[in-house]
């Protein structure tokens, strides 16, 4: 019933229909509460943090997933070229434990969150969760104080964590929805909240002037029950598979395996979604695939022919450029 409500929901926040009448009233006082706490926080009445090692925030405005994490993972290897030793700090999302805690490379998903522990196998960089970002930042310098930045996946509108660069991504697909705040619409903040962010990136879209573009390229499927094992797309065209997607977007997912080639029987859960096995009844003994954020809460009890595909963000380089210069400044 919840699966069904929240896909519901994200998809009438795609538009404006008479029921909106009831919370567009909510979504103006939602707007003056949030606009009021960024003024408290602006104008110094709030208490607020600056750390010794600069803070990049990447987030969003929008509920639901965007791409924020292929994009630390880029802004990371991007950060280490150019001599930087990052950490990341995580709400953790999903998770059961509100922290501050260490994410490692075997905690379990259902712990930490989806999202942090795929940023810890795929960084290699520390990584903290916790439901406070102040004090998860300071239990992450004081346990790793080798890192010379920190990068807060999500907290755009954590003012309490004082930040010197933010990064707002944007998904292509769904834009803004229907333009309005919480509850009537998807929006944490309106959209003239992004003329102040340092750089805004689409994902799902080539830079036409205005920010900048983002796109995910995939590789390999692999194994759940072993990862080292991977195979094309190719092979598993002609046979019958069944995909699923618990992220912000999922047909983005879909559509990206169709444009491989593969004919699906798609499922879309939601967001952050706690996958158990028997989620995966209807897929029998058949070929089963999947989002690596997925995978990473579902390698307990995987089938012998569950597969995930990697994605990698591939980014405007002049982003890169433009962050390690105000860094270096």
């Amino acid at each position: 019933m919840r699966n069904r409500f929240s896909i519901w929901l994200q998809q009438q926040w795609q538009g404006t229909g008479l029921w909106h009448l009831v919370l567009i009233p909510l979504s103006w006082v939602f707007r003056l509460l949030s606009g009021g706490r960024r003024l408290f926080y602006s104008l110094g009445l709030g208490r607020s943090l600056r750390f010794q090692v600069p803070v990049i925030v990447v987030g969003n405005i929008s509920v639901g997933g965007t791409g924020k994490t292929p994009l630390v993972i880029w802004l990371v290897e991007q950060l280490k070229q150019a001599g930087f030793s990052p950490g990341i700090i995580s709400r953790g999302y999903g998770g059961s434990n509100r922290g501050p805690i260490a994410v490692e490379v075997d905690s379990l998903a259902q712990t930490v969150g989806d999202e942090p522990l795929l940023l810890a196998l795929r960084t290699g960089c520390p990584v903290w969760i916790g439901a406070d970002r102040t004090a998860t930042a300071q239990a992450l310098m004081r346990a790793a104080p080798q890192c010379d930045l920190i990068i807060s996946d999500d907290g755009l509108q954590h003012y309490r964590l004082q930040r010197d660069i933010e990064l707002a991504v944007i998904d292509a697909d769904r834009g803004f929805g229907n333009g309005r705040l919480l509850p009537a619409g998807p929006l944490r903040e309106p959209v003239s909240r992004l003329s102040k962010v340092d750089a805004v990136i689409y994902n799902g879209k080539q830079s036409e002037g205005i920010g900048f573009g983002m796109r995910l390229q995939a590789g390999l499927f692999h194994n759940l029950q072993c990862p080292q094992k991977n195979i094309g797309a190719e092979t598993l065209r002609g046979r019958k598979v069944f995909a699923v997607a618990g992220i912000g977007n999922p047909q983005r997912f879909f559509r990206q395996l169709r444009d491989m080639g593969l004919i699906i029987e798609a499922h879309a859960f939601p967001d952050h979604y706690a996958f158990g096995p028997s989620d995966f009844a209807f897929a029998g003994d058949n070929v089963l695939l999947m989002t690596e954020k997925d995978a990473v809460k579902c390698s307990a009890f995987a089938g012998p022919d569950w597969w995930y595909l990697p994605v990698d963000a591939i980014v405007d380089h002049a982003l890169a450029d433009a962050i390690v210069q105000k860094l270096r400044k």
